[in-house]
């Protein structure tokens, strides 16, 4: 079993907190854990970022207090002390990063050479609406036309080959807005884009762990179905952000996964 996304932001870069994971990981008798921070932990990465800050108050605030808070250096470093050592889990390790399409050569740039195992693509704001951040944020937005941005910059993500997988990829959904037409076509267009660069999905419980009301758990049956008819690999995740998360729900996800036909 594997946990495929396991954020390490709220500990120093030490081996002793990456132990705390691995015990976890032990104890919830998984193979493997994929570690990985959000790009905007780094300050090489701010740039990516003016556009929606420029736009939204929400977010400048909100980048003002998350962002930049890491060294990307010490986390490089921390990637080559663990790899030096011996685990009972196999550990890989990565970031997430959020998709602008005006970002891309960025990110190539400074992920280049840089021996990450894996790079998650992600979306996490629509135009400048950061739709996963507070249900609050949702009054007055257009819901079908968020969706419709969603999952177009979805699939412009999967086509842009900068990424090895993205990340919970209908994670829209959280707090239980749904658009007013089906979904199918969209499905069907993000599993092609994706097999086509040999990219893997999500299977997230993060969603539902953050609004258990309204988020049911993992992707949509119909996206998962869409995902198997065009040979999508699919790699279950938590998104946890301690310790006591890791596996959070992970056979849950893999059942749901297996009896989609």
């Amino acid at each position: 079993m594997i946990d495929g996304h396991i954020h390490i932001e709220y500990g120093d870069y030490t081996l002793d907190w990456i132990q705390k994971f691995v015990d976890k990981a032990v104890e919830m008798e998984l193979d493997e854990i994929r570690l990985l921070e959000h790009n905007y932990m780094f300050k090489e990465f701010e740039p990516m970022y003016d556009t929606v800050r420029a736009k939204s108050d929400f977010v400048d605030n909100w980048f003002l207090r998350k962002a930049g808070k890491k060294s990307y250096e010490e986390y490089l470093d921390l990637i080559d002390k663990v790899r030096a050592r011996q685990y009972p889990v196999k550990i890989k390790f990565g970031l997430e990063v959020c998709f602008f399409k005006d970002s891309v050569d960025l990110v190539k740039e400074l992920t280049k050479d840089k021996g990450f195992d894996f790079l998650l693509g992600s979306i996490h704001f629509v135009d400048n609406f950061a739709f996963d951040h507070t249900a609050q944020l949702w009054e007055g937005i257009d819901v079908d036309k968020t969706y419709k941005t969603f999952f177009e910059d979805s699939i412009e993500l999967a086509r842009s080959k900068a990424f090895d997988g993205i990340g919970h990829p209908d994670s829209i959904k959280l707090f239980g807005h749904r658009p007013s037409y089906d979904l199918t076509d969209y499905y069907e267009r993000l599993a092609i884009a994706l097999s086509d660069s040999n990219m893997y999905a999500d299977q997230n419980s993060g969603t539902q762990r953050r609004c258990p009301d309204t988020s049911p758990l993992g992707m949509d049956k119909e996206l998962i179905k869409a995902l198997k008819r065009h040979n999508v690999k699919i790699i279950t995740s938590s998104d946890a952000h301690h310790p006591e998360d890791v596996g959070y729900k992970i056979r849950e996800l893999q059942d749901v996964v297996m009896t989609c036909q």
